[in-house]
Protein backbone atom coordinates (compact mmCIF):
# COMPACT_ATOMS: atom_id res chain seq x y z
CA UNK A 1 0.00 0.00 0.00
CA UNK A 2 1.15 3.43 -0.49
CA UNK A 3 2.94 5.55 2.39
CA UNK A 4 0.79 8.40 2.16
CA UNK A 5 -2.68 6.44 2.20
CA UNK A 6 -1.60 4.19 5.50
CA UNK A 7 -0.75 7.68 7.43
CA UNK A 8 -4.19 9.52 6.50
CA UNK A 9 -5.81 5.93 7.24
CA UNK A 10 -4.01 5.89 10.64
CA UNK A 11 -4.80 9.66 11.05
CA UNK A 12 -8.54 9.53 10.50
CA UNK A 13 -8.66 6.50 12.73
CA UNK A 14 -7.05 8.56 15.77
CA UNK A 15 -9.17 11.09 14.72
CA UNK A 16 -12.57 9.43 14.97
CA UNK A 17 -11.20 8.23 18.30
CA UNK A 18 -10.39 10.66 19.86
CA UNK A 19 -13.30 12.98 18.63
CA UNK A 20 -15.53 10.13 20.80
CA UNK A 21 -13.91 11.29 24.08
CA UNK A 22 -14.10 14.99 23.65
CA UNK A 23 -16.90 16.28 25.68
CA UNK A 24 -17.54 20.10 27.34
CA UNK A 25 -16.33 20.57 30.64
CA UNK A 26 -18.85 22.01 33.01
CA UNK A 27 -17.88 25.89 33.82
CA UNK A 28 -15.67 26.64 36.96
CA UNK A 29 -17.53 28.84 38.77
CA UNK A 30 -20.01 25.93 39.58
CA UNK A 31 -22.69 27.63 36.95
CA UNK A 32 -25.48 25.88 35.59
CA UNK A 33 -24.32 23.16 32.95
CA UNK A 34 -25.24 22.96 29.31
CA UNK A 35 -28.18 20.25 29.41
CA UNK A 36 -31.32 20.08 27.57
CA UNK A 37 -32.32 22.24 25.20
CA UNK A 38 -29.14 24.77 25.81
CA UNK A 39 -26.51 22.61 23.56
CA UNK A 40 -25.61 22.92 19.93
CA UNK A 41 -26.05 20.08 17.68
CA UNK A 42 -23.79 19.33 15.43
CA UNK A 43 -26.15 18.27 12.43
CA UNK A 44 -25.82 19.16 8.76
CA UNK A 45 -22.62 21.26 8.69
CA UNK A 46 -20.37 18.41 10.29
CA UNK A 47 -22.03 16.04 7.76
CA UNK A 48 -21.40 18.51 4.63
CA UNK A 49 -17.83 19.10 5.63
CA UNK A 50 -17.27 14.90 6.08
CA UNK A 51 -18.66 14.52 2.89
CA UNK A 52 -16.93 17.48 1.09
CA UNK A 53 -13.70 16.15 2.66
CA UNK A 54 -14.23 12.29 1.73
CA UNK A 55 -15.25 13.72 -1.99
CA UNK A 56 -11.91 15.63 -2.59
CA UNK A 57 -9.77 12.79 -0.79
CA UNK A 58 -11.39 10.22 -2.90
CA UNK A 59 -10.76 12.79 -5.96
CA UNK A 60 -7.10 13.17 -5.19
CA UNK A 61 -6.72 9.65 -4.80
CA UNK A 62 -8.14 8.68 -8.22
CA UNK A 63 -5.97 11.50 -10.33
CA UNK A 64 -2.87 10.23 -8.68
CA UNK A 65 -3.65 6.60 -9.63
CA UNK A 66 -4.37 7.76 -13.35
CA UNK A 67 -0.53 9.38 -13.31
Amino acid sequence: MNKHLISGLLSLTLLLVLAGAARAQAPADGGPSPTGPTQTPLDGGASLLLAGGLAYGLRRLKQRRQK
